[in-house]
């Protein structure tokens, strides 16, 4: 029997509630196929380990990850802690740390959500948004001097090199060539932004000579958005910056039907380190403990974890089961349902069982 070791980190906010209920999925789904089994390994880093020990992960925490096959994360943050102190503390060092530098953030309308756009349905948004995530504008160079005083200064240096733009660029590629429609847009803001951003748009225009069965195009991101919610048929595969698809992403996601059921993976593409899956929603603290956080974002996430994994029916197996019960209106708040976090997780498990028999 196949075996993958996990590493979960649900760290804050709504993140072990979700986290707790992907795993479950994932032991239903192990169980129906058989053929495979994950050992998890529980790490409690965050907001708490952090109140405690003044940092959110050990000195070691790479170390200790190293082992893995995948990291299954939750979200971090909190109300009493800055959140550039949570992000960089925890998550980035992660992502950064193991050269996750493709974030990979699928978007469509799934079965029983009704997507905030008029008319739109499953067939008009199935977007794959690729983000550039180890350099750009969150590459963490710059600083500040002269603090309080009137000449105070910040600087924040975005940082495009020319290997990062190329990986990520072929990445994309080869994701918009493994998709029906084998179409991929660039975004950039290429005519305000005249040095990385140029370098975007010459490498693009470059790595597209390789890809002749590869239909592409190129948007600024403000143009983007329109296009995103005005002409969304006209949108397949994406590229862009880690800023600009951060964004994008979560508009995407909004158009979809909610924040709450929107995945990512921080892909290491050359395997050379664990990657990271997580749900993009973040750790919601309004609306913690209290039972109703939407738990599709995180199984999507486990989903994609399994396809990284090599579990390819397994992933196809749990998204049906997900399919199954968002087209029976067994919805959490945010998609206007009134089923609770609980409630959806024993659907899902239900319907992964079911189909078995």
């Amino acid at each position: 029997m196949r075996s993958h070791r996990i590493a979960s980190i649900p760290a804050d906010g709504i993140g072990p509630e979700v986290i707790s209920a992907g795993l479950e999925v994932l032991d239903a789904i192990a169980s129906r196929d058989g053929g495979f089994r994950l050992a998890v390994d529980h790490y409690d880093w965050g907001s708490d380990h952090y109140r405690k020990h003044g940092v959110l992960m050990p000195a070691d925490g790479l170390e200790r990850l190293r082992g893995a096959d995948a990291i299954y994360f939750g979200a971090v943050g909190a109300p009493d802690i800055p959140d550039h102190v949570t992000l960089w503390g925890l998550r980035l060092p992660i992502c950064q740390g193991f050269d996750q530098y493709a974030n990979v953030r699928p978007t469509r309308i799934l079965p029983g959500v009704t997507s905030p756009l008029r008319d739109a349905g499953p067939d008009d948004l199935d977007w794959l948004i690729i983000r550039e995530n180890s350099e750009g504008e969150y590459a963490g160079h710059g600083g500040r001097a002269h603090r309080g005083l009137p000449e105070e200064v910040a600087t924040e240096v975005a940082i495009f090199t020319r290997v990062g733009v190329e990986r990520i660029m072929r990445y994309a590629f080869d994701c918009a060539r493994a998709r029906p429609r084998r179409h991929l847009t660039v975004v950039t803001k290429s005519n305000a932004q005249r040095f990385g951003l140029v370098m975007w748009d010459e490498i693009a225009a470059s790595v597209a000579a390789e890809y002749p069965d590869v239909t592409w195009d190129k948007e600024l991101v403000d143009a983007m958005t329109m296009r995103m919610v005005r002409k969304p048929r006209s949108i397949d595969t994406v590229v862009a910056t880690n800023l600009h698809a951060d964004i994008l992403s979560d508009l995407a996601a909004a158009l979809a039907g909610s924040l709450g059921i929107a995945p990512t993976g921080n892909v290491d593409p050359q395997r050379r380190h664990p990657s990271m899956f997580e749900p993009i929603h973040g750790s919601a603290f309004d609306i913690t403990g209290q039972g109703i956080a939407n738990p599709v974002a995180s199984f999507w996430t486990a989903a994609l974890m399994l396809e990284h994994l090599g579990e390819r029916e397994a992933a196809a197996g749990l998204m049906t089961a997900v399919e199954q019960v968002c087209a029976a209106g067994i919805l959490t708040p945010d998609l206007g349902g009134t089923a609770t976090t609980k409630e959806v997780t024993r659907a899902v498990c239900a319907a992964i069982r079911g189909a078995n028999t």
